[in-house]
């Protein structure tokens, strides 16, 4: 599994996800955007976590630098 995401798409990644976990816990929506709020959180932080995206292989995309 190679990396094929960059430190600013990861930063991006990290605060979505916590906004989406305090959107859950503050509102508590529907129980079926409940779980897709806590599964899409969960994937970013995991995507970030691991510097690897599925899609982005699928796509074609990588966001390193050559720098990092």
């Amino acid at each position: 599994m190679q990396k094929n995401m960059g430190v600013i798409d990861r930063i991006i990644r990290i605060v979505i996800a916590i906004v989406l976990f305090v959107l859950h816990f503050k509102y508590g929506f529907s129980n079926s955007l409940d779980m897709f709020l806590q599964i899409m959180a969960l994937f970013l932080i995991v995507t970030s976590g691991l510097r690897f995206c599925p899609f982005y292989v699928l796509l074609g995309i990588s966001t390193i630098k050559d720098d990092e």
